[in-house]
């Protein structure tokens, strides 16, 4: 049940979404009457927002122009997602994070009533999130820069240290991600004439260059990233048939396993690995069936592998 407060939040915030909007569409998103939304205008208006109204058919409300609100304005929802993310930005790797993370903290905290104070609070003492798992990133340079670039359509140079050997590279970057404990860039290197992924770990300068691009249409560097690490060459390919649709199968193995492809009689798992026994052990738990079409020696390895359950499971 909404509290008269956060309505004439709502109403707020709806005036600062639109630039201007009807008092019947105001009242129907936010479920009241047309003389309640009044009330809550001269509300607004009472402590100093200054709000424009047109009467008649195609009247409405509107912030007069330029207007500029006080920041930190949250409801109680809002003000608990900001403090979530803000939990999470701690494990994402960024040597920066941590300070910047608990200056945030403290003024979002300031503006708290002491209710809230204490639910963020819980959040913050008991809620752990496992997403640092891997490399940081030196500072948060890289991140900033290569962000605006992408959005901007501007090219990159990169000085670039992979190996022990640094390479200056021009690069336009299509789309940056978090993945597997660390942060990558990926996007058009000009050096190499191909697209290209980039640890932040090992960016050593990055700054804007001559030149523009456009970034392709929808591209997903979370997909990019994951279809690369699911197809890197190693000792063995397998393929296997897994008797089940393709929304399962996803959620039932790893992404990381390989790649999956949708066929007549279920979904194709294209797999390379260096570990036979180890693909065999990740196949034994599905709970669907499946039959290994290549190679054969994995066969053997799923076979030898139900083998040993059958004897623990008979001692």
């Amino acid at each position: 049940m909404y509290h008269p407060t956060t309505r004439v939040l709502a109403v707020l915030e709806l005036l600062q979404a639109h630039g201007r909007i009807s008092g019947a569409e105001m009242a129907r998103r936010i479920g009241v009457d047309g003389r309640t939304l009044r009330r809550y205008i001269v509300m607004l208006e009472q402590i100093g927002i200054p709000i424009m109204s047109e009467r008649g058919r195609h009247g409405g409300y509107a912030l007069v122009a330029g207007f500029k609100l006080p920041p930190m304005m949250f409801t109680d929802d809002e003000a608990l997602a900001l403090s979530l993310g803000l939990l999470a930005a701690r494990s994402l790797g960024l040597a920066e994070a941590a300070p910047a993370v608990a200056s945030a903290q403290a003024k979002l905290t300031r503006i708290m009533p002491d209710g809230l104070k204490q639910r963020v609070s819980a959040l913050d003492e008991t809620v752990r999130l496992d997403l640092a798992t891997g490399r940081a990133s030196q500072d948060n340079d890289a991140l900033v820069v290569l962000s605006a670039a992408a959005q901007r359509g501007q090219r990159v140079q990169l000085r670039y240290r992979s190996g022990g050997v640094d390479t200056v590279r021009d690069v336009d970057t299509y789309g940056l991600a978090y993945y597997l404990g660390g942060w990558y860039a990926v996007g058009w290197c000009h050096m190499r004439g191909a697209v290209r992924t980039f640890r932040l770990d090992r960016i050593v300068t990055a700054k804007p260059a001559q030149g523009g691009f456009v970034r392709p249409a929808g591209f997903d560097a979370l997909a990019h990233l994951r279809l690369s690490v699911a197809s890197l060459p190693r000792a063995f390919s397998a393929t296997v048939l897994l008797k089940t649709d393709l929304e399962t199968a996803r959620r039932t193995l790893m992404e990381t396993l390989g790649i999956f492809e949708q066929c007549e009689g279920g979904v194709l798992l294209h797999n390379q690995s260096d570990d036979l026994a180890w693909l065999a052990r990740q196949l034994a738990a599905v709970p669907f069936e499946l039959e290994i079409l290549d190679p054969p020696r994995l066969r053997v390895e799923l076979a030898a592998h139900a083998r040993r359950l059958l004897q623990m499971a008979t001692v």
